[in-house]
């Protein structure tokens, strides 16, 4: 695989400090910046995604901001091909990289690699589908126990996807899903930020705040009359979707900035279990330590990792 390159992840919930500290970690190490955020990969959605502005960036190359227009779902495999052909690129100038975010399968696509899974077989797929759910999971039994062991009968769709892949394959869903494709050269420092769980929520409802103060409402106004509103809540972002709520009439505008306020409590609170339970990071608490202590910590445990 040649010579491995390095990378730093700076990952951790919403509205914890990553923004801030991976520009100045950026700017020590002369690092380009790559977004690891579902939410931010769309145009026109820069203030409830709490977007960094071009005025902002301290002349930092950023990428994967503004990828698409929202219109549509951008997988994460659509995610992990557009950055590890900037990887690629980067890898050529030899640059060092910061990936920074808080959708943790982005991240993971990239440090470890997606499994690599055949696509579906239509025909194949209408046969399963007519067949009795019985039938297919006693099948699934006989071809892949383990995986009979982990799905539930009663999901039907989970059943289905993991039987077509072993008779695509003629190998087991449950080894296949495990093993993950790499596709770039760089290996990964990963650090996890993190709050107080009460001071990190204080911060989301205050950010919440500004960004309405900031023009949250007009900016989604204006996508809900560019898109309409079928559109935007099948991308479903925080920030937006209850706005549209209120600008259909469902709820006031006073429930909807209370609505973005809990979802994103609620996300944040999904994002630290999920990074809890990745191996390899290396926490730090903002509350505990001042940023420059942590920015000291990282660049020391980055370049020894360098040696």
């Amino acid at each position: 695989m040649g010579v491995f390159m390095k990378g730093i992840v700076i990952a951790g919930p919403t509205g914890v400090g990553k923004t801030d500290l991976s520009l100045k970690l950026a700017e020590t190490l002369g690092c380009e910046i790559i977004s690891a955020d579902s939410a931010q990969v769309y145009k026109g959605m820069d203030i409830g995604t709490a977007k960094i502005s071009e005025s902002e960036m301290m002349g930092i190359k950023h990428h994967m901001l503004d990828v698409l227009e929202p219109i549509k779902k951008y997988s994460v495999g659509d995610y992990q091909k557009d950055v590890d052909e900037i990887l690629k690129n980067l890898e050529k100038e030899n640059k060092n990289v910061i990936l920074t975010g808080g959708t943790g399968l982005y991240i993971n696509s990239i440090t470890d690699g997606l499994s690599d899974l055949p696509s579906a077989d239509e025909i194949l797929r209408n046969k399963l589908s007519e067949m009795p759910i019985e039938e297919l999971f006693e099948k699934l039994k006989e071809l892949d126990p383990e995986s009979a062991k982990t799905i539930h009968i009663n999901n039907r769709k989970r059943v289905e996807r993991a039987l077509e892949v072993c008779l695509i394959t003629n190998q087991k869903f449950s080894e296949l899903s495990k093993k993950n494709i790499k596709n770039n050269n760089y290996s990964f420092l990963k650090i996890c930020l993190m709050r107080d769980r009460e001071h990190l929520y204080e911060r989301i409802n205050k950010r919440v705040d500004i960004m309405m103060e900031v023009g949250l409402l007009k900016e989604a106004e204006e996508l809900f009359k560019k898109y309409g509103s079928e559109t935007l809540k099948k991308i479903n972002i925080i920030g937006y979707s209850e706005l549209i709520d209120y600008f259909e009439g469902r709820i006031s505008l006073e429930k909807a900035v209370d609505d973005i306020k809990k979802n994103s409590r609620h996300y944040a609170k999904r994002q630290l279990t999920w990074f809890r339970n990745q191996k390899d990071y290396i926490w730090f608490d903002l509350d505990k330590d001042s940023e420059n202590e942590i920015l000291e910590s990282i660049k020391n445990l980055y370049l020894k990792e360098l040696k």
